[in-house]
């Protein structure tokens, strides 16, 4: 019998590291070198099957980056599953900037909330600034997922979201809010999926790097 699960995923960091980029390679397979900043969030969906008989939907909020902006993150990121957290990896200031990000989530979403790091870019590996040894062990330490990929070249963007679809619970929503959306109910920013399951689910985890 095939399994559906519904969750809600949010992307942050700092703006012009390719957050955008990085979910239209990821949805349509698609990259624009003269993309525009996301102004306030974009709302999109994708489906990544992780078997014959499972199908995990993601609802992605995909974040602006700028400061005026940071002030309406927490709409978004609050009751979200998991959240992709990315920085650019020839800006070393960009993760500085994602550090925060993660702390902020640390301290206010869900605190089952799974986090990936992720390190766009890797086009551009001759001007890197962040080695993958230095976000690596950060990531080890605050333990997060960690990843590098290339919105452009769409080099690890896959891997980025199939290895979260991997490590998400599929355990049966225990709070009133979660069971009516386990129901079919859609979600906004201010009411994320807690695992919707259309059928009997069971657990399974994965490792936390991509």
């Amino acid at each position: 019998m095939s399994r559906q699960f519904q969750f809600k995923l949010v992307l942050l960091g700092e703006s012009a590291v390719g957050k955008s980029s990085l979910v239209l390679r990821f949805v349509k397979d698609q990259f624009d070198d003269y993309r525009e900043s996301t102004i306030g969030a974009a709302f999109l969906t994708q489906t990544v099957q992780l078997d014959d008989a499972t199908t995990i939907r993601f609802e992605i909020w995909d974040t602006a980056g700028q400061e005026r902006y940071k002030s309406l993150a927490p709409m978004y990121y609050r009751n979200a599953n998991c959240a992709v957290v990315v920085y650019d990896i020839t800006q070393s200031a960009s993760l500085e900037k994602a550090r925060s990000w993660i702390r902020e989530l640390q301290r206010q979403a869900d605190p089952s909330i799974i986090i990936a790091l992720c390190g766009n870019k890797t086009d551009l590996s001759s001007r890197r600034q962040v080695t993958q040894e230095e976000a690596q062990k950060y990531a080890e330490e605050e333990n997060l997922m960690w990843c590098e990929a290339s919105a452009k070249t769409g080099e690890g963007v896959q891997d980025v979201f199939m290895a979260i679809a991997k490590k998400l619970p599929l355990s049966a929503p225990q709070s009133q809010k979660g069971a009516a959306a386990a129901r079919g109910g859609s979600t906004g920013a201010s009411g994320g999926a807690r695992g919707v399951d259309l059928n009997k689910q069971t657990a399974a985890p994965d490792g936390c790097n991509c």
